[in-house]
């Protein structure tokens, strides 16, 4: 299934999005005889791009419109004049959501994009009706950058070998901006920021993965006002190793019939 490409402008900064699925074409009626389905916003984390979503993306757009981001500065878009953080991120992304008309979406952030995720739910519940939180970042009890780079080395023992040829290429194209955000990803509060959100959450985490660990995963679940947690087998790319499993995963989980009833 070919995606439709848009670009996507805000201010100074360029989204690039690939749009799949049976609604694939923004603004047309869905062919469900039943409400239609949410769309599925994939957003990448630190360094990354769209090709972290690849495997998982292609199942889920079977059933569902999907949405691949490529955010300001990463997977070869403009770098933005500024270090923008989480919350800059956030803000823009809700912007590019809204000019393409997507609301109450199931947001799916891997690594730093489940900040974005987190943050945009947080103050734009219209554009998100639900998270998945993918390897989420940063444990608030692992917080030091010695021990992130660390468990990100020995994430890369476990990996596949494309998915570390896949960030070894991204992280070389997009290292100004990786380097801008390393400080804003580590300051930002994850396990605060869950607690404040109003729309359920499912937090994904692979079972080798060594920068999400079960501990942090329970914690954001605790957080959560109706969270969920699986835990697939693979690292902390595992919607790359375990696509089938990732995807059911998310489908079960947004058309939950409870989904909405998030106190």
């Amino acid at each position: 299934m070919r995606p439709h490409l848009e670009t996507v402008e805000v201010g100074d900064l360029e989204f690039r999005l690939r749009i799949t699925g049976p609604r694939s074409r923004l603004g047309k009626h869905s062919t469900h005889t039943t409400a239609p389905p949410p769309t599925i916003v994939f957003v990448h984390g630190i360094g990354m791009s769209h090709r972290s979503f690849i495997r998982v993306g292609a199942r889920l757009a079977r059933s569902y419109r999907t949405v691949t981001v490529d955010l300001p500065g990463f997977g070869g878009t403009r770098s933005p004049r500024r270090p923008l953080g989480v919350e800059g991120h956030a803000a823009a992304l809700a912007a590019a959501l809204e000019r393409l008309d997507i609301r109450a979406a199931a947001v799916v952030g891997q690594s730093m994009g489940v900040q974005f995720a987190v943050e945009l739910a947080r103050t734009r519940p219209a554009l998100a009706g639900s998270v998945v939180l993918i390897g989420p970042v940063v444990d608030d009890r692992r917080p030091s950058m010695a021990r992130q780079l660390g468990a990100l080395l020995r994430d890369t023992l476990v990996e596949s070998p494309r998915m570390n040829a896949v960030v070894m290429a991204d992280y070389v194209r997009s290292m100004p901006q990786y380097l801008r955000e390393l400080r804003p990803m580590h300051d930002y509060p994850t396990l605060d920021r869950v607690a404040e959100l109003t729309v359920p959450v499912l937090v994904v985490r692979g079972t080798r993965d060594p920068i999400a660990r079960h501990d942090w995963a329970v914690r954001l679940v605790g957080a959560a006002r109706r969270g969920e947690l699986v835990e697939p087998p693979g690292p902390h790319h595992v919607q790359e190793h375990a696509p089938d499993a990732v995807a059911a995963a998310i489908d079960a989980f947004i058309t939950d019939p409870a989904r909405g009833d998030c106190p």
